[in-house]
């Protein structure tokens, strides 16, 4: 009877052990989800909230079975199109700015006709201003930065709003504490009697335009009319949608994909692409893309327009 009582004794001190150890190991997750981001037990809270394109400011470098393989890159560049991704970013001084680092991600050396790239401002930072007859259109990232002009007045530029400067506009972006901008430049074609203006908006303020036989969401930042030579679109996917149209033409792209992710072709190559990667494309290149996963999938375009290609 005493061996029989001991046994049983010993097993409900081994049930209550393994209980104890597996409410320890609970409590011990949930205390790591509560203070972790990563780890087995971790887990981010469906509360959570991010900024307005964090993820492109934040990508992912690479996929997590390629992060340890040495020269590993996801970027591409052929005569007539380029997928340059966050992993390959080289940041330096930007010439005549104060506290900013730059990354070229297109420029003419290229094929382009213009020039995109981050502006990475930091504390009490300083733009520089552009070459002579050099155009300038800036998109915030993250951040908030002040634009001034000489008339005097400042606009507060937060995130997903944008600026245009027309040529040998003087003007000056100014950050007190860290932003990043997208910023493209290219040289102006002037065109007799058309001079083009500054503009300062914001993405949400702009209409939804029709797009006849397609799906996706379209916004154009600048005005249509000849006095600009290029424009800047904001297109927008649901999961599944895709273009309807396989463009080959004439006009020059530049794009960074500020949410979501899917799959753009380019040329006779398929590339899966995600927030933070930016695409060059070459005159009559075939392109094409379709939105992935399970959230809006969002891209900023830069397209050349309303000149002759002659000229």
């Amino acid at each position: 009877m005493k061996n029989l009582a001991g046994v049983q004794f010993l097993d409900k001190m081994e049930s209550f052990s393994v209980h104890s150890l597996l409410l320890a190991l609970f409590l011990l997750c949930d205390l790591r989800i509560s203070f972790s981001q990563q780890g087995f037990c971790s887990a981010p809270s469906i509360l959570e909230s991010q900024p307005l394109y964090w993820k492109a400011t934040n990508p992912t470098l690479s996929p997590a079975y390629l992060q340890e393989l040495p020269g590993f890159t996801r970027s591409v560049y052929e005569k007539d199109h380029a997928l340059i991704t966050p992993e390959s970013h080289v940041f330096s001084p930007l010439p005549d700015w104060i506290n900013t680092l730059g990354a070229y991600l297109i420029a003419p050396p290229m094929g382009s006709h213009f020039v995109m790239y981050l502006a990475k401002m930091q504390d009490n930072s300083k733009s520089g201003l552009p070459p002579s007859d050099v155009e300038r259109f800036l998109f915030v990232l993250q951040g908030v930065v002040t634009l001034s002009e000489m008339s005097g007045i400042d606009y507060k530029l937060e995130v997903d709003s944008y600026a245009y400067l027309p040529p040998n506009l003087e003007h000056s972006l100014k950050s007190d504490n860290s932003a990043t901008l997208v910023v493209f430049e290219r040289r102006y074609a002037y065109l007799e009697n058309h001079l083009s203006e500054l503009i300062v908006g914001s993405t949400d303020k702009q209409p939804i335009l029709e797009t006849p036989g397609e799906v996706f969401e379209l916004r154009k930042l600048l005005p249509t009319s000849l006095a600009y030579d290029f424009n800047i679109h904001i297109m927008d996917f649901q999961p599944g949608e895709f273009l309807n149209v396989k463009e080959v033409h004439y006009n020059q792209h530049g794009l960074l994909i500020l949410e979501g992710q899917g799959i753009y072709r380019l040329g006779n190559n398929w590339f899966p692409v995600e927030a933070g990667d930016a695409i060059w494309m070459a005159p009559f290149v075939p392109q094409w893309y379709g939105a992935l996963g399970k959230t809006r999938s969002r891209y900023l375009l830069y397209k050349d327009v309303n000149r002759n290609p002659l000229l």
